[in-house]
């Protein structure tokens, strides 16, 4: 599947509902747009966007816009020259500009992407929106939760739509895990366990010294909160899509233990949020081992689903062939009668769990990243703030910070009433 030229139509069918599902919209609110019944008459109008930031991430996003014929980008802002002559191969029509104030002076442009360091999110996210735009604004929403709090503050006061770059949210695979999820499928979910683990210096080529913190932010306490906010963001929201609560208390630990090469954030973070009953969502982050990868191991009592693999595992296996259950009941038999000086011998069946894929095949596209972006085209062109979307992406970077605040102050935390908002 070609995420870049979906349809509608053929979104729905990927997860198995037919256009105007009423159960599908019950649970994700914020896929109706995606019901062709519920477009607005097909119209020549399209959104005029500006794409602040068009770093790596900045152009990734790039590209999906300039794939959409109803989006049009005008504006490419960066006070960094290579990424604007990057930027222009993919939309050479674009204006360009070094400062993000250009663009909002703009009355044409309806709405920006920000894709630009952490520590600037909040600053322009809410100078955007009081100026009139919509925003899109990659994950996490700020760098403090101060700031996480206004950005969302601001986007409830100018009624302007909100996105964040929380992608699961409109990826088919994660729709219909946690569709089948809520219908029982997998019993009572009982933890949810995550982790990310890669293996490098998380570093990028810098051309000259000067540049070093400009390029490489990422690993500098006042520009970002480094894995917490750069990764284990994406992954902390499935408290809250799947069990619909906040966690009670908040425990972390992390270090400097191996790329010790003047970072100032942990290449080494673990937290555990616990909820009211007792259950538990973990996050862990290794960047010097990369052999167990990313996933989000969801645990029922009747079942698990790994939506990064796009599988899903019953506790409960089926029964081995008859030919082989054979073989074992009669070697069962023979060695039932021999004597053994250590542990009683187990017989080897062939029941090794191999899961179901949760859309039937393997994941054929990257992520969600291109139904989000187009899902933020529709949402500025018939000026409608899907639901659930603003206040996921809000409360993603709220549990982050969270996480982050505890590994720097050594001590479990409780949920602050301060920053919860009029959502779950």
């Amino acid at each position: 599947m070609d995420n870049e030229k979906i349809t509608r139509r053929d979104f729905l069918r990927e997860l198995g509902f037919a256009a105007g599902t009423t159960a599908l919209f019950a649970s994700f609110p914020w896929l109706r747009s995606f019901a062709e019944e519920n477009q607005r008459a097909v119209r020549n109008e399209r959104a005029r966007i500006a794409v602040i930031g068009p770093g790596s991430r900045g152009q990734y996003l790039l590209g999906f816009l300039a794939a959409n014929p109803k989006a049009e980008v005008v504006w490419l802002c960066d006070d960094y020259e290579p990424n604007l002559e990057a930027a222009r191969k993919r939309a050479p029509e674009a204006r360009t500009c070094s400062d993000y104030r250009q663009v909002l002076d703009d009355p044409s442009v309806d709405a920006v992407v920000i894709a630009v360091p952490l520590h600037l999110h909040r600053e322009i996210a809410v100078a955007a929106m009081e100026a009139g735009k919509h925003i899109y604004c990659e994950k996490s929403m700020a760098r403090t939760l101060d700031e996480t709090l206004d950005i969302y503050r601001t986007h409830k006061r100018t009624g302007r739509i909100m996105f964040v770059g929380q992608q699961r949210l409109y990826d088919p695979v994660y729709i219909k895990a946690v569709e089948m999820i809520e219908s029982g499928m997998f019993g009572r979910i009982e933890g949810i366990k995550t982790f990310w683990n890669r293996n490098n210096d998380w570093r990028r080529p810098v051309p000259s010294p000067e540049l070093e913190r400009k390029i490489n932010w990422r690993l500098y306490r006042d520009y970002s909160c480094g894995l917490m906010t750069e990764l284990g963001c994406h992954q902390v929201q499935m408290g809250t899509w799947i069990w619909k609560q906040l966690p009670e208390t908040i425990y972390g630990r992390g270090a400097i233990t191996h790329w010790k090469d003047g970072r100032e954030v942990e290449d080494n973070v673990g937290v555990v949020y616990t909820y009211a009953d007792g259950r538990r969502m973990s996050f862990d982050s290794i960047i010097s081992s990369q052999f167990y990868g990313l996933e989000e191991q969801i645990m029922g009592n009747l079942g698990t689903v790994e939506p990064e693999k796009g599988k899903y595992y019953f506790e409960q296996t089926p029964p081995m062939p008859g030919f082989l259950r054979m073989i074992n009941d009669i070697e069962q038999g023979i060695f039932d009668s021999v004597s053994f000086a250590g542990p009683s011998w187990d017989p080897e069946v062939a029941r090794q769990n191999h899961g179901e894929f949760i859309l039937g095949r393997k994941r054929d596209y990257l992520d969600g990243t291109g139904f989000t972006v187009d899902a933020f085209v529709d949402a500025v062109i018939e000026g409608r703030q899907p639901p659930m979307i603003a206040e996921e992406g809000y409360y993603a970077t709220v549990l982050s910070l969270l996480g982050q605040q505890s590994i720097d102050e050594k001590r479990e935390l409780t949920f602050p009433e301060a920053y919860k908002i009029d959502y779950l």
